[in-house]
Protein backbone atom coordinates (compact mmCIF):
# COMPACT_ATOMS: atom_id res chain seq x y z
CA UNK A 1 0.00 0.00 0.00
CA UNK A 2 1.38 3.44 -0.91
CA UNK A 3 1.64 6.30 1.57
CA UNK A 4 -1.23 7.99 -0.29
CA UNK A 5 -3.45 4.93 0.09
CA UNK A 6 -2.58 4.64 3.78
CA UNK A 7 -3.25 8.33 4.31
CA UNK A 8 -6.57 8.09 2.48
CA UNK A 9 -7.64 5.23 4.77
CA UNK A 10 -6.55 7.23 7.83
CA UNK A 11 -8.48 10.30 6.65
CA UNK A 12 -11.64 8.24 6.11
CA UNK A 13 -11.18 6.82 9.63
CA UNK A 14 -10.95 10.35 11.04
CA UNK A 15 -14.12 11.34 9.19
CA UNK A 16 -15.96 8.30 10.52
CA UNK A 17 -14.85 8.86 14.10
CA UNK A 18 -15.76 12.54 13.94
CA UNK A 19 -19.19 11.60 12.57
CA UNK A 20 -19.69 9.05 15.35
CA UNK A 21 -18.68 11.66 17.94
CA UNK A 22 -21.08 14.20 16.40
CA UNK A 23 -18.18 16.48 15.44
CA UNK A 24 -18.60 16.36 11.65
CA UNK A 25 -21.94 17.97 10.83
CA UNK A 26 -21.51 21.72 10.84
CA UNK A 27 -21.81 24.78 8.71
CA UNK A 28 -18.98 25.56 6.31
CA UNK A 29 -17.02 28.62 7.49
CA UNK A 30 -17.17 31.78 5.41
CA UNK A 31 -14.50 32.27 2.77
CA UNK A 32 -12.99 35.01 4.93
CA UNK A 33 -12.45 32.47 7.74
CA UNK A 34 -10.04 30.55 5.53
CA UNK A 35 -7.78 33.62 5.25
CA UNK A 36 -6.81 33.40 8.93
CA UNK A 37 -3.11 33.67 9.65
CA UNK A 38 -3.47 32.00 13.06
CA UNK A 39 -2.53 28.35 13.66
CA UNK A 40 -5.57 26.10 13.20
CA UNK A 41 -7.57 29.22 12.22
CA UNK A 42 -8.32 29.63 15.94
CA UNK A 43 -9.61 33.14 15.41
CA UNK A 44 -12.15 32.21 12.73
CA UNK A 45 -13.12 28.52 13.15
CA UNK A 46 -13.78 25.92 15.78
CA UNK A 47 -11.26 23.08 15.82
CA UNK A 48 -13.75 20.58 14.35
CA UNK A 49 -14.42 23.05 11.52
CA UNK A 50 -10.69 23.38 10.91
CA UNK A 51 -10.24 19.60 10.94
CA UNK A 52 -13.01 19.06 8.44
CA UNK A 53 -12.68 22.01 6.09
CA UNK A 54 -8.93 22.65 6.21
CA UNK A 55 -6.96 19.67 7.53
CA UNK A 56 -8.90 16.84 5.90
CA UNK A 57 -9.64 18.85 2.75
CA UNK A 58 -6.00 19.82 2.17
CA UNK A 59 -4.68 16.33 2.85
CA UNK A 60 -7.38 14.88 0.57
CA UNK A 61 -6.18 17.23 -2.19
CA UNK A 62 -2.56 16.13 -1.66
CA UNK A 63 -3.58 12.46 -1.75
CA UNK A 64 -5.58 12.99 -4.93
CA UNK A 65 -2.74 14.87 -6.64
CA UNK A 66 -0.06 12.60 -5.17
CA UNK A 67 1.52 15.86 -4.02
CA UNK A 68 4.35 16.45 -1.60
CA UNK A 69 3.24 15.94 1.98
CA UNK A 70 4.22 18.37 4.75
CA UNK A 71 7.54 17.62 6.43
CA UNK A 72 5.89 17.53 9.84
CA UNK A 73 2.41 17.05 11.24
CA UNK A 74 1.65 17.47 14.94
CA UNK A 75 -2.09 18.03 15.19
CA UNK A 76 -2.94 15.37 17.80
CA UNK A 77 -1.87 17.36 20.90
CA UNK A 78 -4.13 20.26 19.92
CA UNK A 79 -7.02 17.90 19.21
CA UNK A 80 -6.56 16.17 22.56
CA UNK A 81 -6.57 19.47 24.45
CA UNK A 82 -9.63 20.77 22.59
CA UNK A 83 -11.67 17.60 23.08
CA UNK A 84 -10.79 17.47 26.78
CA UNK A 85 -11.78 21.12 27.26
CA UNK A 86 -15.06 20.55 25.42
CA UNK A 87 -15.92 17.58 27.61
CA UNK A 88 -16.20 15.16 24.71
CA UNK A 89 -17.02 11.65 25.91
CA UNK A 90 -13.83 9.73 26.72
CA UNK A 91 -14.39 6.95 24.18
CA UNK A 92 -15.14 9.44 21.38
CA UNK A 93 -12.15 11.54 22.39
CA UNK A 94 -9.85 8.52 22.29
CA UNK A 95 -11.08 7.36 18.87
CA UNK A 96 -10.74 10.80 17.28
CA UNK A 97 -7.34 11.28 18.89
CA UNK A 98 -6.06 7.90 17.65
CA UNK A 99 -7.23 8.72 14.11
CA UNK A 100 -5.38 12.06 14.16
CA UNK A 101 -2.27 10.47 15.69
CA UNK A 102 -2.20 7.99 12.79
CA UNK A 103 -2.37 10.83 10.26
CA UNK A 104 0.40 12.70 12.12
CA UNK A 105 2.55 9.55 12.04
CA UNK A 106 1.96 8.85 8.35
CA UNK A 107 2.76 12.39 7.28
CA UNK A 108 5.77 12.82 9.55
CA UNK A 109 7.35 9.45 8.73
CA UNK A 110 6.92 9.91 5.01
Amino acid sequence: MTIYQELDVALRRLEATMMAANLWRMERPSEAAFASQQPFCVDTMSLPQWLRFVFVARLDALVEARGALPAKCEVAPVVDTFLAQQGVKATDRLLVLKAVEEIDRLVTEN
